[in-house]
């Protein structure tokens, strides 16, 4: 018996490697980006949804055409059915470190959301755990994944805006009342004991954080060595929802975010890198950049962007560079441990702030908030450097 095609055909099959067999623990919230994003590359050939963790399992309708993935509450229990080469995870914060670790026991690589731990010895353990077990670890800050990230670098490196002089970052969300109650975690720094961090700075605006650092420069631990925050919280919670912080780099660079979820008006957050003759801003969720410099006219581009999975998927498969390790996320974490050591938040008088009507119920707003967010970007201040006079001077300072 002859055939003309067996020979090219096994060719092509070992040229078109198999779907990876992905886990999602998370699928509802935030986790449902994660569920899509899956479908997209499944569609793709790249993934296979093998499993679900939930602690109610999705129904027909939540997976949406997806197929009929194996489902469990039980995370390491539905990595070894499955087989699972890459954890997506989309837990609580406090769950991250310990669910990071479970998968890479079980050989999976890792998409880890942010805040990638909820403490700088929580994410030590995390990142030398996945180290040792010889896995990889993508941290899921998204817009790191934007080309306009190294194209910023590149012109501040070339000199295009003179000398760097700073980087302000700014955040003005809104967010009601019942935002702070979606889970039981939200709005706390600790949970029956343990470290939750859930603050502005650290979870919501966390990418504004992020990326004013990559912009700076100064992404790993070693790069922020000295930090101040000013928190505050308006809403009746633990955490702050009304905050700044200030790093001073290794180099000396200041990069301060100011954020808040009390805003009169939503806005778009942006990073604004200042330099001697110009300045460059950066909507990091639209991934648009505007250039303004002495002696030419703004310039204003669009960017694309990377889809973490999609990377991590040629890393594990082709060997691509990650766009977003865990090291890379070092100098962000000091902050999450600076704000974690921080003095409890301040509250915000009650004559600085009003109730509004929000799209869930009632929310907090705090007078002048908008204005003061996009000042401290422009002019490197804290929001007490600034007058605002519900922010005392009393700004903590971590090592």
């Amino acid at each position: 018996m002859s055939s003309t095609h067996t020979d090219k055909e096994d060719m092509n099959t070992a040229r078109t490697p198999a779907p990876l067999p992905v886990v999602l623990a998370g699928a509802r919230g935030h986790g449902r980006s994660h569920l899509l994003n899956i479908r997209r590359l499944e569609e793709r050939g790249l993934v296979r949804l093998a499993g679900v963790c939930e602690l109610r399992p999705l129904q027909a309708a939540e997976l949406d055409g997806i197929g009929d993935p194996e489902q469990s509450a039980d995370f390491e229990a539905l990595l070894a059915s499955t087989g699972a080469r890459i954890a997506v995870l989309s837990t609580p914060i406090q769950t991250h470190t310990d669910m990071a670790l479970a998968a890479a026991r079980h050989g999976a690589h890792v998409l880890l959301e942010k805040p990638p731990a909820p403490s700088y010895a929580e994410f030590r353990r995390m990142a030398d755990g996945v180290e040792a077990a010889g896995v990889s670890c993508q941290i899921g800050f998204q817009s790191l994944g934007s080309h306009a990230v190294p194209a910023i670098r590149r012109m501040v490196e070339e000199g295009a805006i003179g000398e760097l002089l700073g980087v302000g970052a700014a955040g003005a969300w809104v967010r009601d009342e019942a935002y702070f109650r979606r889970a039981p975690w939200a709005g706390h720094r600790r949970l029956d004991g343990v470290d939750v961090v859930d603050g502005a700075l650290t979870n919501p605006l966390a990418h504004a954080v992020a990326t004013a650092l990559a912009l700076s420069g100064s992404t790993r631990a070693e790069d922020a060595p000295h930090i101040e925050t000013e928190l505050l919280r308006a809403n009746a919670i633990e955490s702050d929802d009304t905050s700044a912080v200030r790093v001073v780099t290794s180099v000396g660079t200041h990069v301060t975010v100011a954020a808040t979820l009390c805003a009169e008006k939503p806005a778009e957050p942006y990073v604004l890198v200042h330099g001697s003759r110009g300045r460059i801003t950066f909507w990091y969720r639209q991934d648009r950049v505007l250039v303004q410099r002495a002696g030419h006219g703004p310039v204003e581009t669009g960017y694309g962007r990377t889809d973490l999975l999609e990377n991590l998927v040629a890393h594990v498969t082709e060997g691509e560079r990650l766009w977003v390790p865990p090291a890379e996320t070092g100098a962000f974490m000091r902050v999450v441990e600076a704000v974690r050591t921080a003095p409890e938040p301040l509250d915000v008088p009650a004559a600085h702030w009003r109730a509004e009507p929000g799209e869930s119920g009632p929310r907090r707003v705090v007078g002048g908030v908008d204005a003061l967010v996009d000042a401290s970007a422009d002019t490197l201040r804290l929001f007490s450097e600034l007058g605002a006079p519900w922010a005392p001077s009393t700004r903590a300072e971590a090592r």
